[in-house]
């Protein structure tokens, strides 16, 4: 792993789509983005913001997710997920996240990945699994 500076960024857009959306209200006209795939888009943001600084033996996992989802994005609209590195220490980097669709934030929170060794990443879950 190379030094990952602080500062660090990484954004994307996405639309919203019936894919994305929530539909357990019953109706096609209040279906919004749904909070787990706004979660994961902004978990994919920060994986992107360091994955240029990480080896090719290298990836990060998410550990901690703290989220206000602040309003709803019906489909149609586009969100802008955005992740910034706030601090590294040793594997652990913590990330400020939000989102905005074309009128408002849509949410904000803090984010904390940690950057793993994937062959022995995979070994632990080998352990894991025959142990159950």
């Amino acid at each position: 792993m190379r030094n990952i500076p602080a500062g660090s960024t990484h954004e994307h857009r996405l639309l919203v789509t019936t894919e994305l959306a929530i539909d357990h209200l019953g109706r096609e006209d209040a279906r919004v983005l749904a909070t787990p795939h706004l979660v994961w888009q902004l978990e994919l943001a920060a994986r992107e913001a360091i994955t240029p600084y990480l080896d090719d033996d290298e990836d990060s996992v998410g550990t901690e997710v703290n989220l206000r989802h602040l309003a709803a994005t019906p489909l149609g609209m586009s969100v802008l997920f955005r992740a910034r590195v706030d601090s590294v220490e040793g594997r652990r980097v913590r990330y400020t996240v939000e989102a905005s669709d074309e009128r408002e934030l849509v949410a904000t929170g803090t984010h904390e990945r940690f950057v793993v060794n994937i062959a022995r990443f995979i070994s632990r879950l080998a352990v894991k699994r025959e142990g159950a």
